[in-house]
């Protein structure tokens, strides 16, 4: 049976008391706070879901003196892999008070303007970002901010004072290219980003560097004809790899440095009437969705849990700004799929 209450809109006090906790107790469970027992969290879940009660978040923002709003700021956010960011953090706070406020970045300019936004607490209660090392200028800001600020995939050295959650490119770029290597592929070809991203993204250049460990490893002597790099892109890799794979001794396999990359591979692979993988084999970066449905061979960073992990990282820190530094390592995972094979010839 429903509760029932004195009024026709519950309030917080209204929950607390029907669920015999504290109201600063549902609060902690509206802002999905770790540091609430399961069994707690569910029977005010229950509670609230019976009083069909729905939080004022005006006078709530009044109350509190907070804004009640979580920035990401993210770089390229209609891209595949930060769109599945972006999931694991939208879907963990879709049960708590906070709006997500997203700034999309693509140009050092929007980066420099939103990150002198940061120190200021009357714009957003903490803050999210993803994949973009702050320029050196903005760092002393950053590290007196009164807002809490989480880093999702940003490697900086000056970041120590900093939640953190990263994996590993260089770890990962190793394993790509030594499933290669042990499927018995010596002539490998790579397709990355410029190393000189005006943003400062560092994901290709890193997964490299674990690519040329692994060919180094083997043996295997590096040849620049079998390097390519350009803007990121689907189409532009499909250029760089027709380019490639018609060369006098074309490679039997490529590494893309992410599967979007990949995914232009592919297609120059099929324009070209170059089977895979019997006579190419293909392998990416991130585990995308798409990738699945391609069959594409690839390393996984789990991209959800990495956007999950820090919005958990940022609201544990918004509860409690005392807190020891953390620092969450995403595994990366080799995901063997249709797309490699051991070489023709």
């Amino acid at each position: 049976m429903k509760p029932v209450t004195n009024s026709s809109h519950p309030t917080i006090r209204d929950v607390a008391r029907h669920a015999g906790v504290s109201p600063g107790t549902v609060s902690r469970v509206l802002n999905n706070s770790p540091l609430v027992k399961e069994t707690t969290r569910q029977r005010v879940w229950e509670v609230i879901e019976s009083l069909n009660y729905t939080p004022n978040l005006i006078a709530r923002r009044l109350s509190l003196g907070k804004s009640l709003r979580i920035a990401v700021i993210v770089p390229f956010f209609t891209r595949p892999a930060e769109v599945e960011r972006l999931r694991g953090v939208v879907n963990h706070l879709a049960h708590t008070q906070y709006d997500l406020v997203i700034h999309n970045i693509e140009t050092p300019e929007q980066r420099a303007t939103d990150l002198a936004q940061i120190p200021y607490r009357e714009w957003v209660d903490g803050v999210l970002v993803i994949s973009l090392p702050p320029e050196e200028e903005f760092l002393p800001r950053l590290k007196t901010a009164e807002v809490p600020i989480v880093f999702v995939d940003v490697h900086h050295p000056e970041l120590r004072d900093f939640d953190l959650v990263n994996g590993d490119d260089v770890r990962g770029g190793y394993l790509a290219a030594r499933h290669l290597i042990d499927l018995g592929h010596r002539r490998i070809g790579f397709i990355g980003d410029l190393p000189d991203h005006p943003l400062g993204f560092t994901s290709s250049r890193d997964r490299f560097e674990g690519f040329r460990n692994a060919l180094a490893e083997a043996n295997i002597p590096y040849d620049s004809n079998y390097h390519a790099e350009s803007v990121h892109g689907q189409y532009l890799a499909q250029m760089l790899a027709e380019k490639m794979l018609t060369l006098p001794s074309p490679p039997t396999a490529i590494f893309a440095a992410s599967d979007t990359q990949a995914m232009g591979v592919l297609t120059a692979a099929r324009h070209l009437r170059i089977p895979v993988p019997e006579h190419l084999s293909i392998i990416g970066f991130d585990d995308i969705q798409v990738a699945e449905y391609l069959g594409l061979t690839t390393i996984r960073q789990n991209l959800y849990a990495s956007g999950k992990a820090g919005v958990e990282l940022l609201l544990e820190r918004m509860i409690d700004p005392k807190i020891e530094r953390r620092v969450v390592e995403i595994p990366n995972e080799l995901i063997i799929r249709s797309t490699t094979f051991p070489p023709n010839s």
